[in-house]
């Protein structure tokens, strides 16, 4: 069986230009709210929440509409265009208020910055499950690992490139003893990226026709679909699969809860416990997404052979374990041990064996015309960890200890094990004997 990679490299470009948008969303608009805006850190938070929060009802909502969309260009291109369209619009009005601004501060300035930053977050919403549900529609159920393998790959190089692109344009020697710093040419790059990114999706992928013969070859082997006729002619999951998607969205908030309050954390917790500098802790976390990166291909491969719920119960297990081996070198130490930089590129490979196989377990549950929903499902039970758990692990710090962070991370991830156990469905493997050549003919 194999999977068209040229085909799912192209697929990946609204996941590029998404990732390059948020790594430049998460690096710069705090420090505009701060800098230029003079706004404290608590209320900062609360702005910079706001994507999470609104993410919780835009992106099931939005892939559940692009699910019942029919144009002559396809149900999801079409958000992906008007999504992108307008974020291009408004990132770059971002830069001309906050430089505005900071020569001539006024109320009126500072809500407008506000309200068009909310309305960023809002396009943005509206085509990010679209646009991840596009690699399923186009994606035969078996090879959805592999292609969501190469999906997060394009992801992390449209975060790499928006790094090396601020890292050139606003070196420390550039910036460094400035009052206000304009942003506005890093926006024009990162927005140009994002238009350049879509334009060529747009343009190479065909999504109707595409759809159209996945769904076909998809009706010839009708034993990967999970849903049944209720009778009525509309198809159903069984109580046994709403059982395993309910366990599996469970076990998804749980290793977000425990991966993301490390994560968050983690730079605070150096500092604090070990009295170590921003640097020490920087790289381990570069050394965890540098492991990640390298290990989303063979990880697709993996699933392939030893099926996505088994490489999820090995991510579990090797994450728990890192981070209780992260507590022990951690643990009475002043400074941070080589060994530490190995753990966490298991870290990467651990979180990288989890993320690459959960998406296509839960579409692997649909069937092909509620692909947008349940990709919003999986979002909402992400994002729904990701806006909790760094409260709630700073809360425990903060009463208990920051020795707790660690111990957090490995006990909910063990949860996710636990729940896992109970999720039966969603776990297909490549066919080696029967229908090849139909594979074969989808990659011209």
């Amino acid at each position: 069986m194999k999977l068209n990679n040229k085909r799912t490299v192209l697929v990946g470009l609204a996941f590029l230009s998404i990732s390059a948008f948020w790594q430049m969303y998460d690096s710069i608009v705090p420090l505009l709210l701060t800098n230029t805006f003079h706004l404290n850190e608590t209320i900062s938070g609360a702005i910079m929440a706001a994507d999470n929060i609104l993410a919780l009802f835009l992106l099931p909502l939005f892939g559940g509409i692009s699910d019942k969309t029919n144009t002559r260009i396809g149900k999801r291109m079409p958000f992906v265009l008007f999504g992108t369209g307008c974020a291009v619009i408004l990132i770059n009005i971002l830069p001309i208020i906050d430089n505005s601004y900071a020569n001539d501060p006024s109320p009126f300035k500072l809500a407008s910055f506000v309200i068009v930053l909310g309305l960023l977050l809002i396009a943005m919403g509206t085509y990010r499950s679209p646009a991840v549900a596009l690699m399923p529609d186009v994606t035969p159920k078996p090879l959805r690992s592999k292609g969501n393998a190469i999906i997060n790959l394009m992801g992390a190089v449209g975060g790499i490139i928006y790094l090396g692109v601020a890292a050139v344009m606003y070196p420390t020697s550039k910036v460094e003893g400035l009052a206000h710093v304009n942003y506005q040419p890093l926006f024009i790059v990162v927005s140009s990226i994002m238009f350049v990114a879509v334009a060529v999706l747009f343009i190479t992928i065909k999504e109707p026709k595409l759809t159209a013969e996945n769904k076909a070859l998809e009706a010839e082997h009708p034993e990967w679909n999970l849903s049944k006729d209720d009778g009525t002619g509309n198809e159903v999951l069984p109580k046994p699969v709403k059982k395993s998607l309910a366990f599996l969205l469970l076990s998804i908030a749980f290793w977000f809860a425990g991966y993301n309050g490390v994560t968050t954390w983690f730079t605070t917790y150096v500092s604090v416990v070990m009295g170590e500098g921003l640097g020490g802790a920087s790289t381990c976390l570069l050394v965890g997404t540098a492991g990640a990166i390298v290990s989303y291909i063979p990880i697709g491969s993996l699933a392939s052979k030893f099926g996505r719920k088994s490489m999820i119960r090995f991510g579990v297990c090797l994450l728990t374990a890192c981070f209780v081996v992260g507590f022990l070198l951690t643990h009475g130490k002043s400074e941070i041990q080589p060994v530490l930089y190995v753990v966490f590129a298991l870290v990467g490979l651990a979180w990288a064996s989890i993320n690459v196989n959960s998406l296509p377990m839960v579409v692997e549950m649909c069937k092909g015309s509620d692909i947008g929903k349940f990709t919003g499902y999986y979002y909402t039970a992400s994002m729904t960890a990701q806006v909790l758990t760094p409260m709630l692990a700073g809360t425990l710090m903060r009463h208990i200890s920051y020795q707790v962070l660690f111990p957090y991370g490995a006990f909910f991830v063990a949860c996710s094990f636990v729940t896992m156990l109970f999720v039966r469905h969603g776990d297909v493997k490549a066919e080696k004997k029967k229908g090849l050549a139909a594979f074969e003919e989808m990659d011209d």
